[in-house]
């Protein structure tokens, strides 16, 4: 940054000293290319985490994390690194169709100016609509790249502070026992809320949530994740018998286009409702708002496409006066980092769910957000403030894409 500052003071000086308009004219050119910067090569990797154990959602189960790696460098010498989940069962994509769409995305971007990230997110969903875990992998190297190169950890560049962040923790859904002893060893851990999968059947969910409860201080909030399992009456059967267990919200109860009955169920029970897989992107948001159908909505960057329109589905929820959440998939502490610089961002975001990287076998990252317990912190390095370990790489499938 240095060189950008001398060519400024230079420009400067020479306008006040009345100098000849050519040399100011040359200045200026040299201050605009400076500014440029260019997209050499675009390293792709098949990013593989194994879990601990397989989990189990009501929509399927998962067994490994098997994402996608995105790392861009530049002209100047500076690296951005992007992370995408593909999640089948929510997104419609996978590791294989993601791998293939970034291989054409990276042609589509080496080259240009990684400083202009809409240009660049602009011309990516132009070519490839579909595909918003694949774009988010390229959005987040294009934000670390852009923060990296201001000098500024991420959640500054995006005009945040670096504000306390708490996250909860998960249960996947099990029997009533087994997920009772979830619960009681994550409320000995000092969770400030518990998060819990349910969508299967009404007696079963319900066995499960009174088991929970049973073993845990009311004073702990839980968080239910339907993950679209459940019809209208099964929904409104259960959420009325926990309406005065603690629950602080319910995620995605019902099928992603069933906006109606969304409604349908924040009229007639006392749990809130937050919209997951209902909302991908701003539109669904300004929808959702629009029909008065939820309280809340989860922002996740591996379904919205990534930081620009995560960005605008906030905006969209402060103006309605409704709070966020940022969610995740499967990612590594590499991508969760990002989202938690985006939460410190906007005071919007209330709730963080960050806890993916608690299942995995195996942690990659380098530098990035660090637990202590279930706070937060986040590292004041520019940009994410984290990368991969080579060795990890190492053991990857990668593709490169240079500019020829």
């Amino acid at each position: 940054m240095s060189r950008l500052v001398n060519e400024r003071k230079r420009l400067t000086h020479l306008f006040y000293q009345r100098q000849p308009l050519s040399l100011v004219h040359s200045v200026t050119r040299s201050l605009f290319n400076f500014a440029r910067m260019k997209i050499t090569r675009i390293t792709l990797y098949q990013y593989n985490i194994p879990l601990k154990a397989p989990i189990a959602i009501s929509l399927g189960i998962i067994d490994a994390a098997r994402n996608l790696l995105v790392q861009i460098d530049t002209d100047e010498g500076l690296t951005g690194w992007g992370e995408g989940s593909p999640f089948w069962m929510i997104v419609g994509e996978t590791q294989a169709s993601g791998w293939a769409a970034a291989e054409d995305l990276s042609r589509l971007l080496v080259g240009r100016d990684p400083l202009d990230i809409e240009g660049c997110l602009q011309a990516m969903l132009r070519y490839l609509p579909g595909h918003p875990t694949t774009r988010s992998a390229f959005d987040m190297a294009l934000y670390d790249l852009a923060a990296k190169r201001a000098n500024m950890p991420l959640y500054q560049f995006l005009g945040g502070s670096n504000r306390p962040l708490v996250t909860d923790e998960t249960i996947y859904i099990n029997d009533p026992d087994r997920m009772a002893d979830d619960a009681r060893r994550i409320a000995a851990n000092g969770a400030e809320a518990i998060k819990i999968k349910v969508g299967t059947t009404a007696q079963a969910d319900l066995d499960r949530l009174a088991a929970i409860r049973q073993v845990i201080p009311y004073e702990l909030p839980i968080r239910l994740d339907a993950n679209q399992g459940w019809d209208v009456p099964t929904a409104r059967t259960v959420l009325t018998a926990v309406g005065d267990w603690n629950v602080q919200y319910c995620e995605q109860p019902l099928r992603r286009t069933d906006i109606a009955g969304l409604r349908h169920l924040r009229q007639r029970v006392n749990v809130p409702i937050m919209a997951d897989e209902a909302v991908f992107d701003a539109t669904d948001a300004l929808r959702l708002v629009r029909e008065e159908a939820v309280d809340y909505l989860n922002i996740k960057l591996s379904k919205s496409g990534g930081i620009w329109e995560a960005l605008k589905i906030n905006a969209i929820a402060e103006a309605a006066g409704m709070a966020c959440m940022i969610g995740c998939m499967s990612e590594s502490r590499l991508a969760l980092s990002a989202k938690a610089h985006v939460a410190a961002a906007r005071q919007n975001i209330r709730f963080c769910d960050l806890d993916a990287c608690f299942e995995h076998a195996e942690d990659p990252v380098q530098g990035g957000i660090v637990y202590n317990g279930y706070q937060i912190t986040i590292p004041d390095e520019p940009g994410i403030g984290a990368d991969v370990d080579p060795a990890f790489l190492a053991r990857c499938l990668k593709s490169e894409i240079a500019k020829v």
